[in-house]
């Protein structure tokens, strides 16, 4: 099938706006962007009017609980943290992933078409990340890379929740120690394991060390959850240390050490943005910080944190940050090819241009600006989300089976 968006205000982010420009899309990709005059529009193609309207792609939200903290489920909705063990990185995010939650449908109403969905961090070693996109009928077609990253925690969560067990670890030299253990042992395990294969003999599968070796090997990020400025030189020292790929989650006080981060290339998802100093960490939370990161030449993506800010308020906290310093241009990277780039997901999301996935979303004007809206959502060119204007209200396609 072959759609095409035209008269728009395309924004690509990765290239520069054309005003009534054309998006080619076919067989759920993108195939072609350009000036009307510059894209071979096939007789058949299924034409979307976009004139008065931006043409951007959709928005990734890099660090969210979509489906493993479900919105008023209470206990039985909350899958987030395995808190039995502070060494999880066998644990999978995607096994507690309800799809079915309103949380995915707000995700369209607010332009995000996709999202990491990561386990909590309770744990030193909390799990394994996965990303989806926010419409699909099961776990199955939402997801689009299973294996992004390992999410780690430093500073106050572990700290405490360990602490009231009165086990390891109680104290962030502990949390550490849990870290630097863990590694010291994939590292071990992995030697052991080549050992065996050269020598054809047996070896047992741990696949708690298989993640972590993973990590090693540069196959999956490190996505550190760390709010204080001296927990993320503890997350650089580690890193340096066992040589994997670092990615900041939080940076609350990243701004502190903005030289130091820029220095290392050490990109930061930042947020959430709309919170209150609900603990000592949060003390130096600021709205400044993503301008004040960008311009030291720091890559920085934005989150919600989701359900910490609701994940279609994802633009808004881009919008404020604008509002505090943020230059617009590099607000549309921090919600699209930026967490992209950090997460290795480039190759499928984050822009409009050929080959990438049609994931794209009909703005009433500049996403910039609160008082305009998402119209229409098409996730690998399926228009999954409309705003009803008469409605006053957005319109999704189900995702359950219905008998014909």
């Amino acid at each position: 099938m072959v759609i095409a968006i035209v008269g728009g205000y395309v924004v690509p982010v990765d290239g520069d706006p054309v005003d009534g420009g054309t998006v080619l899309i076919e067989d759920g990709r993108i195939v072609a962007v350009g000036a009307e005059a510059d894209v071979d529009v096939p007789d058949d193609a299924e034409l979307v009017d976009a004139a008065g309207a931006w043409v951007l792609p959709g928005f990734i939200d890099a660090h969210a609980h979509l489906g493993v903290s479900e919105e008023g489920e209470g206990w039985s909705g909350d899958d987030v943290n395995e808190m039995t063990d502070p060494n999880g990185a066998r644990f999978r995010a995607i096994d507690g992933i309800d799809p079915y939650e309103t949380g995915f449908d707000d995700a369209l109403s607010g332009g995000v078409t996709s999202v990491v969905i990561k386990p909590g961090s309770g744990n030193p070693i909390g799990g394994q990340t996965v990303a989806l996109k926010t419409w699909g009928r099961t776990a199955l077609d939402a997801v689009f890379a299973e294996a992004v990253s390992v999410k780690s925690a430093l500073g106050e969560n572990p700290k405490r929740i360990y602490g009231e067990k009165k086990q390891l670890p109680s104290t962030r030299l502990g949390v550490a120690a849990v870290i630097r253990e863990a590694f010291t042992k994939a590292r071990n395990y992995r030697a052991q394991r080549e050992h065996a294969r050269a020598g054809g003999k047996p070896f047992d599968l741990d696949l708690t060390m298989e993640t972590l070796v993973k990590v090693l090997d540069g196959e999956l990020a490190w996505d550190q959850h760390v709010h204080r400025a001296d927990d993320m030189v503890t997350a650089i020292r580690l890193a340096d240390e066992f040589g994997y790929r670092l990615v900041i989650n939080h940076g609350t006080e990243g701004h502190l050490i903005a030289d130091l981060l820029a220095e290392r290339d050490v990109p930061v998802i930042l947020g959430p943005l709309f919170t209150t100093r609900s603990k000592v960490e949060l003390r130096n939370r600021t709205l400044r910080a993503p301008g004040i990161l960008a311009r030291a030449g720091v890559r920085i993506a934005i989150t919600t944190d989701h359900p910490v800010v609701p994940i279609n308020f994802l633009v808004y906290q881009a919008a404020l940050s604008v509002k505090d310093g943020l230059e617009p241009e590099t607000a549309l990277r921090a919600l699209t090819v930026n967490p992209a780039a950090m997460l290795g997901l480039g190759h499928r999301v984050g822009a409009l241009k050929p080959g990438l996935d049609a994931d794209v979303v009909l703005w009433s004007g500049d996403p910039l600006d609160v008082m305009n809206r998402a119209l229409r959502v098409f996730v690998s060119g399926r228009e999954v989300y409309r705003f009803d204007e008469a409605m006053n209200e957005g319109v999704v396609e189900s995702r359950l089976y219905r008998e014909s």
